[in-house]
């Protein structure tokens, strides 16, 4: 299996995505600077390895770092969260994952400086750990819905290349392989990045799994065909209410689904549910450069003067979603209610 970010002897590497699948290229990330840019760039994406990624960058910055006091190397501390943070504005993993290396900071406040650079170390690597084990049990908990010789199709890629291990929305796919079921897989391109295209047909057909690549514009016809059982995406925040943002195109597919009567579910882990974000409409939607349109990889494809809109996510309603895949179990409406019992709410 694939493995997307790897920490080993105080040194991180990641597969640069932007590169696959004609290259499979693994790169070191050496600070906070490279981190950035690694995320901004998208040579890691992915709600869940964006946190991973984010938490060993502020180490990473701040490792060097000579203070003779706390309330220096803590302000120090701050701004590369604050830098790291606003590398994209979407995914609530990476506010999730540099809040926690903050409170990690901020609990051994009195200890020497070496011990909290460890200890910040070491939760970096706890933070990648407790995501593997959180995506095997998605996985697990979405084996439950499915059925040997199922077809499920997905939009973008919420796998291998988006996680630690497995992944969020196609971690039941690994387990339903690793069951010996037979599992079909639809994997839409996802237009403009295609990550549907470059990465989850990519690591799916790497593991052996049954995969058939389509352009977003054949979803329509292939689950009118019958050949679509069940949807499955990952997601980058889910709101209060169950509005869930995604890769733009999901909330499409879920439209899609409903008018097929096709069950739609998100997969997600809980560090992806913000129940401080009310409802989707309060979601920030990053909004990318319209180069990615008009010269997408570097081709150009449309006139170099026309106007484009190109948000990286939309939103889909928490009433097309049908159940959020967690480590915890399947959650469904109420969303406002259920979201907050499963919190302990």
């Amino acid at each position: 299996m694939l493995q997307t970010i790897k920490y080993d002897g105080g040194k991180l590497y990641i597969i640069d995505q932007t590169k696959l699948p004609v290259v499979n290229e693994t790169i070191e990330i050496k600070n906070a600077e490279e981190c950035f840019d690694a995320i901004k760039r998208l040579k890691i994406r992915g709600a869940p390895a964006i946190g991973i990624a984010a938490a060993y960058g502020i180490f990473l910055g701040v490792k060097d770092v000579e203070e003779d006091d706390f309330d220096k190397f803590y302000k120090k501390f701050t701004k590369i969260k604050e830098y790291l943070s606003s590398s994209r504005p979407t995914a609530v993993n990476l506010f999730w994952a540099l809040n926690r290396m903050d409170k990690k900071v901020l609990s051994l406040k009195d200890r020497p400086l070496h011990e909290i650079k460890e200890a910040l170390e070491e939760e970096a690597v706890l933070i990648q750990k407790e995501d593997e084990d959180v995506c095997r049990k998605i996985g697990e908990n979405g084996l439950k819905i499915l059925k040997d010789n199922m077809s499920v199709l997905t939009h973008c890629n919420a796998g291998v290349l988006a996680a630690s291990k497995y992944g969020t929305a196609l971690a039941p796919i690994y387990m339903a392989k690793e069951k010996g079921l037979n599992i079909k897989v639809f994997a839409d391109e996802t237009r403009p990045l295609l990550q549907g295209a470059r990465l989850t047909s990519f690591e799916l057909s790497q593991a052996g799994i049954d995969v058939t690549l389509i352009t977003d514009s054949m979803a329509a016809v292939v689950m009118k065909k019958g050949w679509v059982d069940m949807v499955i995406t990952g997601c980058d925040r889910v709101a209060a209410n169950g509005d869930a943002a995604n890769k733009i195109g999901t909330y499409g597919v879920a439209l899609l689904a409903k008018a097929h009567n096709i069950p739609f579910y998100i997969a997600a882990p809980f560090s992806t549910i913000d129940l401080n974000t009310s409802t989707g409409d309060d979601i920030v939607i990053e909004e990318r450069d319209k180069e990615e349109i008009i010269r997408g990889f570097g081709v150009q494809t449309a006139p170099l003067n026309i106007k484009v809109f190109n948000p990286a996510f939309d939103v889909t309603p928490h009433e097309l979603i049908n159940g959020i895949i967690t480590e915890k179990g399947i959650v469904r409406a109420p969303y406002d209610i259920n979201l907050k019992k499963y919190f302990g709410l």
